[in-house]
């Protein structure tokens, strides 16, 4: 029985020669994420705005002026609306109560319930949950740091693992993540509210992008010291293609496995599931487009950097050009 093979073995595509192109579009896509997470902004979750979220599942689509109306005329403060998992999934966000404390929210909750059942025949209940102003701007404060952090150690550890080249290339290419990610939950806020799920989500994104970025890192190590005279864009090339397979094939399997998620994983897991397919894409574009061939605009030379003090004969190999 023969292995299926979605890459051939004799691929060889030249990644580098289109560097500059890459390089543009990702300059583009970014400064279109910032754009968009600027003007259009977040949509933010209890979990950040803070407030109480109360989530209502009605019989048919209800016609949300209407449930706005309901839920504003019980004193309660300005209602914020959204259509989750479907048009008869609404998400009702109310301030939290001034007493702030749980008798109140309960109380709240229970007026809403009734106010909308009263209003809307075959209205059920699903859960509320709600977060404190305080306790949400310490959330957006640690989320930020972890993304942060996450980014710092990475960057530090490929520069120390490798070379500096590296560690600035994996930072920019995680950053490059990162942002596509806001940019595309700036784009659709009207369908994705931006939670906590979502911002594991990112860090996720992050330790894929950083699996397959090493993967191909190692393998070009493993070049500049088996191949030192030939050319750093030629040495690039050998080393994506050669791992290609293992990206490509690791980056379908993913894809499966989060297509299934997001069909049958509830709206819960929506944003987080669309969030992790983004970043399966935007990650594998950056692994092979941005950080390897970042290193030759970075100037990294082949041969390693302890072996570069060293010189002789013995070091001269010269790779053939043809791919295995």
């Amino acid at each position: 029985m023969r292995l299926l093979k979605i890459v051939p073995d004799n691929t060889n595509i030249g990644f580098v020669r289109i560097r500059y192109i890459a390089f543009a579009i990702t300059a583009l896509l970014t400064i279109a994420a910032i754009a968009l997470v600027a003007t259009r902004g977040l949509n933010m979750g209890v979990d950040f705005a803070g407030g109480v979220s109360i989530e209502e599942k009605f019989a048919s689509p209800p016609a949300l002026d209407e449930v706005r109306e309901t839920v504003n005329r019980l004193g309660f403060g300005e209602a914020a609306l959204q259509q989750l998992g479907g048009a008869n999934t609404i998400t009702i966000r109310l301030p939290v109560p001034e007493t702030n404390d749980a008798d109140a929210t309960n109380k709240m909750v229970e007026t809403v319930k009734a106010a909308l059942a009263q209003r809307f025949p075959g209205a059920s209940f699903s859960t509320y949950s709600t977060v404190s102003g305080k306790v949400s701007g310490e959330l957006i404060q640690n989320g930020i740091l972890a993304v942060l952090l996450a980014i710092i150690g990475i960057a530090i550890f490929s520069w120390f693992r490798y070379e500096w080249q590296f560690g600035v290339s994996t930072a920019v290419a995680i950053i490059h993540d990162v942002l596509m990610t806001l940019g595309f939950f700036a784009l659709f806020r009207e369908f994705f509210t931006f939670d906590l799920n979502i911002v594991a989500a990112v860090l996720t994104i992050i330790g894929y992008s950083i699996n397959d970025k090493m993967v191909i890192d190692d393998r070009i190590r493993e070049n500049m010291r088996k191949y030192r005279k030939m050319a750093m864009g030629d040495l690039i090339d050998l080393s994506v293609n050669e791992t290609l397979p293992r990206t490509v094939m690791t980056s379908v399997t993913i894809m499966l496995a989060l297509a299934a998620l997001l069909i049958w994983g509830g709206h819960v897991l929506r944003g987080f599931t669309a969030a992790m397919m983004l970043g399966i894409v935007v990650g594998t574009y950056s692994s092979i487009y941005v950080s390897s061939s970042l290193l030759i605009t970075l100037g990294l030379k082949p041969g390693f950097r302890e072996e570069r003090k060293a010189s002789g004969p013995e070091g001269e190999r010269v790779a053939p050009r043809d791919l295995p």
